[in-house]
């Protein structure tokens, strides 16, 4: 069907008819797609989608065709032709994953399910709406407000996501008058919500507070100051010194904006986050995180803080104002997950064990590990073309993880990145840990 709709497209009329004109178009963009897709091919960067066949969790089954069957698809109808991409095309039984960010195994735990079958069968599949046309439910309004008392915040409001979330502040909130001084390593969706905005642009070198207080005392002329940074950054693993932060914050009075998807639910003695953790709650001003990450893996994300912003937000946010409401599965999913986390911190408490077991043992197989104390492990290769050949031998021992390259990371930064989740076993994690030596050695990674 789809080659002959390809046909179909580049088949056109005499030469100088409208039909013609398109056809030669569509010619020349697959030319350019084609150069563009060998180039990615080239680098050593191709990323190849693997199909899974279970729910989400640390032991997954993956279907025998995984991404080849749509890359067999793509080089049928001409799209790459001479792509080459690595993928393995059966894969042995048990399967460990080590690369989702289900954090806390909530995605597939039985009350988390439950909750959404209920949401789902009291309200609907969606609203076939924004929230303020004919979008609002009883329970938005009972998550934000969960959301916002999680947090210790006076009020929160839900978008589809929190890439949503990000790109929807910094533009309703900041005007020519103001400035943003953001972290050079913040997450895209940071970076792509700032790029919208008509504020002043700072950008500190990552996690460097002399830069940061440089570039405060040159914003001082601007009428507000807002520092944006992740709370725990999702490449590296590293957590923002946010105490610091909130020091110079105060001295040049400026506000603070973390991004907590990388730390909700699980850093900080009740999972509230990077502010919890480094005891600054009251010293942040304005929050962003997810729910499809620890608080049930589904989707959406949210801000929280001073009601008069989130009150702001409802009227002016675009993302909000023009995206469906968060379907009622996906709410009942994320409610369920706070409940969780608020009647008992034993799964959030239970992270740091295990993420220092696989930490220690990797440092002592010979492996440069980044960051600090968070469950994100990025095994640290440099090489492109090595991080993709060894995620691919992992798998082949029964290890699904993925490497990283340019442009997710900096140029010879490639890596692959480990997370560990509160359900990983310590069997799981020794197997892990095995596996990498095993693949380490064999390409040349370890001695």
């Amino acid at each position: 069907m789809w080659r002959g709709a390809a046909v179909r497209l580049l088949r056109g009329g005499g030469a100088g008819s409208p039909r013609a004109a398109s056809g030669a178009a569509v010619a020349e963009l697959r030319r350019r797609l084609e150069s563009e897709l060998e180039d990615i091919q080239g680098a050593g960067t191709w990323k190849s989608e693997r199909i899974i066949a279970s729910r989400q969790g640390p032991h997954l089954r993956l279907t025998s065709g995984g991404a080849g069957t749509y890359e067999a698809a793509g080089r049928a109808l001409g799209l790459f032709p001479r792509c080459d991409a690595r993928v393995s095309l059966s894969f042995p039984a048990g399967i460990l994953n080590f690369c989702a960010n289900n954090y806390l195994g909530l995605s597939s735990h039985p009350e988390v399910i439950r909750a959404a079958v209920e949401a789902l069968e009291k309200f609907g599949a969606g609203l076939s709406s924004v929230r303020f046309i004919c979008g609002t439910q009883s329970i938005h309004k009972d998550l934000e407000e969960k959301i916002a008392r999680f947090h210790q915040r006076e009020d929160a409001i839900l978008y589809a996501s929190c890439f949503d979330a990000n790109t929807g502040i910094f533009e309703a909130l900041l005007t020519p008058e103001d400035a943003v001084l953001s972290d050079e390593l913040n997450h895209a969706s940071i970076i792509d919500g700032i790029r919208l905005c008509k504020a002043n642009k700072y950008r500190y070198k990552h996690m460097d507070m002399q830069d940061l207080e440089a570039k405060l005392q040159d914003a001082q002329k601007h009428r507000l100051r807002l520092v944006a940074t992740d709370g725990a950054f999702s490449m590296d693993g590293d957590i923002a010194p946010l105490r610091e932060i909130c020091q110079l914050a105060q001295k040049y009075d400026a506000l603070v904006f973390i991004d907590e998807c990388h730390a909700t639910g699980f850093l900080g003695p009740n999972g509230r986050g990077t502010d919890e953790l480094l005891g600054v709650m009251d010293k942040v001003t304005i929050i962003n995180s997810t729910l499809g990450k620890a608080l049930g893996g589904a989707a959406g994300g949210y801000t929280t803080g001073p009601k008069p912003l989130i009150e702001l937000l409802r009227q002016r946010s675009r993302p909000y104002l023009f995206s469906n409401s968060l379907p009622p599965a996906v709410v009942g999913c994320a409610s369920k997950a706070l409940d969780l986390l608020m009647d008992s911190n034993a799964i959030a408490q239970s992270m740091a064990a295990k993420t220092q077991r696989f930490r220690s043992k990797m440092t002592a197989a010979g492996f440069s590990i980044s960051g600090k104390d968070h469950p994100i492990c990025p095994v640290m290769l440099g090489d492109a073309r090595l991080a993709a050949v060894m995620a691919e031998d992992m798998l082949n021992r029964g290890i699904y993880v993925i490497g990283f390259s340019y442009p997710v990371v900096p140029k010879g930064k490639a890596r692959i990145r480990v997370q560990i989740s509160a359900v990983h076993s310590d069997e799981d994690i020794d197997r892990c840990v095995e596996a990498f030596t095993e693949v380490g050695r064999k390409h040349g990674a370890l001695p």
